[in-house]
């Protein structure tokens, strides 16, 4: 495994650019929200935090077969709970998306004791959760034509360093067999 820094300022950069892309899609050819769109939105992305995680294990195919499934799931989770509690149960999905990725991560490295998999996550979650909570005006108001995509890279950079940090940095220490 690489140093934890160029794993994480990788990982950050790579899916900072498809989150992006993302809003860039979303903006440009989505006309109106459909669920559809959205469990497709937070597969693929997912996909690609997948690949991420599974290149630095060096597991990418298993990586992004496995985060689709975690994507899908997760953006399914918005779905079934935002009618119930409102459009602030994102922050709560970005809270446990987190720490289902540590476990993911976790399990491509075929290594990590389930205590320190769970501080990592909920530590990624705690981190990354404050960053995206700071970042989450960028699609207010709602002017796709106006947005400043380098506003958002930057925006997305700051939301996923902090997990990516919790996950990978010092995980070459941590994770090994039980």
């Amino acid at each position: 495994m690489p140093s934890g820094i160029a794993s994480t300022i990788g990982s950050t950069i790579a899916i900072a650019g498809v989150s992006t892309l993302g809003d860039f899609i979303w903006a440009t050819w989505i006309p109106r929200h459909r669920v559809v769109y959205g469990l497709t939105h937070g597969a693929l992305l997912f996909l690609a935090i997948g690949a991420v995680l599974g290149y630095w294990a060096g597991r990418t195919r298993t990586g992004a077969i496995a985060g689709a499934v975690t994507g899908f799931l997760v953006a399914g989770s918005f779905y079934v709970l935002s009618p119930i509690f409102g459009f602030g149960v994102m922050f709560a999905v970005w809270f446990g998306m987190w720490i289902a990725l540590a476990v993911l991560n976790s399990r491509l490295a075929r290594t990590g004791r389930f205590g320190t998999v769970l501080a990592r996550g909920m530590g990624a979650a705690v981190l990354s959760g404050a960053g995206f909570y700071l970042v989450s005006g960028i699609w207010m108001p709602f002017n796709p034509e106006g947005w400043d995509y380098i506003v958002h890279f930057g925006s997305w950079n700051l939301a996923f360093l902090p997990g990516f940090a919790a996950l990978l940095l010092g995980a070459q220490e941590s994770f090994h067999e039980d």
